[in-house]
C-alpha cells in the first residue's frame, strides 16, 4: 500500500471553477486536503478555517473526516438567501398571481353578463 493517495479539492463561483488534484499523505482530512490546495490564493473571497463547510462527493462531511484514494472534496459557499424563504416568496407570488387572475376572470364575467 503507498504511502500517499490521490484526491481532488474543488471550488466554484458562478463565473470560474478550479479542482486541484493533490498526491497527498494516507490519513489526510479534508480541512488539510484544503489547505493544501492552496484555493484560498485563487479565491479572495475564501477563507480556510474549521468553520468552512466541505462536502466529499455532493455529501456534506466534517472537517476532520479522512479521506480515501481518488475522492473530491467540495468546498461550500455560504447560503446568501434561506431556501425556505425563497420557497415562501415564490408561493406568495404565484398565490397573488392566481387570484389576481381570478378577480380578471370575475370582472370579464360580470361585464359579459350585462350585455
Amino acid at each position: 500500500m503507498s504511502d500517499t493517495i490521490y484526491v481532488e479539492v474543488a471550488y466554484a463561483l458562478p463565473d470560474k471553477q478550479r479542482i486541484v488534484r493533490l498526491d497527498v499523505p494516507s490519513g489526510t482530512t479534508a480541512l488539510q486536503a484544503v489547505s493544501m490546495s492552496k484555493l484560498d490564493e485563487v479565491f479572495e473571497d475564501l477563507t480556510v478555517g474549521p468553520d468552512i463547510k466541505l462536502g466529499v462527493w455532493g455529501k456534506a462531511v466534517t472537517a476532520d473526516r479522512v479521506l480515501a484514494m481518488g475522492e473530491r472534496v467540495e468546498i461550500y459557499r455560504p447560503l446568501l438567501i434561506d431556501p425556505k424563504e425563497v420557497r415562501k416568496a415564490r408561493a406568495a407570488r404565484a398565490k397573488a398571481a392566481r387570484e389576481e387572475g381570478d378577480q380578471a376572470s370575475e370582472t370579464v364575467s360580470d361585464s359579459t353578463s350585462a350585455d
